[in-house]
């Protein structure tokens, strides 16, 4: 007998089998039960998080032998036949390859015929919002008044991208996508179904990497099963994924609460040996930032998760809650940065030490002494083995005021006002800052005002000197131009050297309009 896949073999064929998505399945369960079941009906969500699925367990419940209800009998003919995708009233098409009005005039001009076996003939449109604006005249006219014996059900990745008047005549459900552990608990599930053995760390990398997607996290259990000839464990599946192991992340953020470059760079070239995929190592770090901020607000909550480790509640106490929280959105912008790098470890590499070179002055407490100050060893500082201070040596860079600025509660004009500011220095909670005389009209005293109250949110006491005058420090606005910019030049470039956009320019003599170019933010 062939293999089948996990995904496939472990699909729900009911709704008390589905994961994660209670608030859909009741007000189906409830609409089925009452037979007051609308005519057409939109599922939304990011892949693999069940949406096809249900829509496929309604149709079967809509059309079971023993009666319409939210519990299909999966015994009679018409229950096996939609499970084996052989019923021939449920119509499932793929809107990404069906976009010509053509072929959605053809789909529709056997709606007003009855179904053949079953009650209810079901149109199942997957990726509906790939449809052409002329195919969604079409649908509509449907839509608007479709035969008693007619159901809609449309599943989409991009709701944004349907027509408003789509949108209205359908009821609308969006499912959410997993947590790690509702992924983790039902991998666990089938792999004892299974019996098959397997470690708790295993599962734990499979259901984080499987970012939200059940099917994703089926597909990955496949591949990990392949990796190690059937056997799951923890080791094997982070050879497959590329990530890092814990005792990484611990060494990396200790040598970031000790200020310690060298150390830092040393732990870098230990994970080059072992090929890590970089991005994923800056999701771990980012992941564990997270436990440890939890840790930090409530202990009970992570333990309660299952996620402490042993070195978290030294941690913790080591680096502050302010600390944590920069660290974690100057990786957040890293992340996208990584991309843009020479290569991507040095993008990795310049994100922890920007996290070292962006650390605030530290807080003093009641008794006036200083919290969170430690000696840096070598490498930034340029003085091996020396005490710096750390209030005078942040240099001007857009991801330090930048990362700042993410953190403050700004909004509109002051938040412009923000964006435009140049870091000078900082210097004994002292912030020098430029402003260019074009961006003058931002400038206002109260408005200072407002962005020294959220720095001192951020680092305790602090105060503003701003200069206005011609300067070359790149802000925050500065830098995200420049970032668009070189997204814009990679893809215009990566466009231009394509094999058919070359063959298009050769012999027909066409040309790139730049316009036409959209780059994601």
């Amino acid at each position: 007998m062939s293999y089948q896949a996990l995904a496939r073999k472990w699909r729900p064929g009911v709704f008390a089998d589905v994961v994660g998505q209670e608030h859909v399945v009741q007000a189906l369960s409830n609409a089925l039960d009452r037979d007051q079941v609308h005519h057409a009906f939109l599922f939304s969500g990011t892949r693999g998080v069940g949406k096809t699925t249900l829509a496929r367990i309604f149709a079967k419940a809509m059309n079971c032998e023993q009666g319409v209800s939210s519990t299909p009998c999966n015994e009679c003919g018409t229950c096996h036949a939609v499970d084996s995708a052989r019923f021939v009233d449920l119509i499932e098409v793929d809107a990404a390859s069906r976009t010509r009005v053509d072929d959605t005039r053809e789909l529709l001009d056997n709606v007003q015929y009855a179904p053949t076996t079953g009650r209810y003939k079901v149109y199942l449109i997957d990726e509906v919002h790939m449809l052409s604006g002329h195919s969604f005249n079409a649908l509509l006219k449907t839509l608007e008044e479709p035969p008693p014996h007619v159901k809609f059900l449309l599943a989409t990745t991009d709701p944004q991208k349907l027509p408003v008047t789509v949108l209205s005549r359908c009821l609308q459900f969006h499912l959410k996508a997993l947590m790690p552990d509702q992924i983790r608990k039902q991998l666990q599930k089938i792999l004892e179904a299974e019996q098959t053995e397997f470690d708790a760390e295993a599962l734990e990398l499979l259901a984080r990497a499987a970012d939200g997607s059940l099917r994703d996290g089926l597909s990955l259990l496949d591949q990990a099963l392949a990796y190690g000839s059937g056997r799951l464990q923890g080791s094997l599946v982070r050879d497959m994924l590329g990530t890092i192991e814990d005792n990484v992340v611990e060494s990396i953020l200790r040598a970031l609460a000790d200020s310690d470059a060298p150390a830092l760079l040393e732990v870098v070239a230990g994970m080059a040996e072992s090929a890590c995929d970089y991005t994923q190592a800056l999701d771990g770090i980012l992941s564990e930032l997270y436990n440890l901020s939890l840790f930090q607000m409530s202990a009970d909550v992570l333990r309660a998760r299952q996620a402490e480790r042993p070195w978290h509640a030294d941690l913790a106490a080591t680096i502050s809650e302010a600390d944590v929280q920069l660290y974690y959105q100057i990786g957040l912008i890293g992340k996208r940065d990584i991309a843009l790098a020479p290569d991507p470890r040095t993008g990795f590499e310049m994100v922890l030490l920007r996290m070292l070179a962006f650390r605030p002055a530290g807080e003093r407490d009641e008794q006036g002494s200083t919290r969170n100050e430690a000696p840096r060893r070598g490498g930034l500082a340029g003085t091996q083995g020396a005490t710096v201070d750390r209030t005078a040596e942040i240099a001007a860079d857009s991801a330090n005021w930048g990362a700042l600025v993410e953190r403050m509660s700004l909004n509109g004009i002051v938040r412009e006002l923000a964006m435009n500011l140049g870091l000078s220095k900082i210097s004994e909670g002292t912030y020098f800052l430029c402003l260019a005389p074009s961006h003058e009209h931002l400038h206002d005293a109260g408005r200072i005002e407002v962005i020294t109250a959220e720095l001192r949110k951020i680092g305790g006491d602090a105060s503003i000197t701003l200069e206005i005058k011609d300067h070359d420090f790149e802000t925050p606005a500065r830098y995200l131009q420049r970032i668009r910019e070189e997204k814009m030049q990679a893809a215009e470039t990566a466009i231009s050297r394509d094999p058919n956009v070359q063959a298009l320019k050769e012999k027909l003599g066409a040309t790139l309009v730049r316009d036409s170019i959209r780059v994601r933010e």
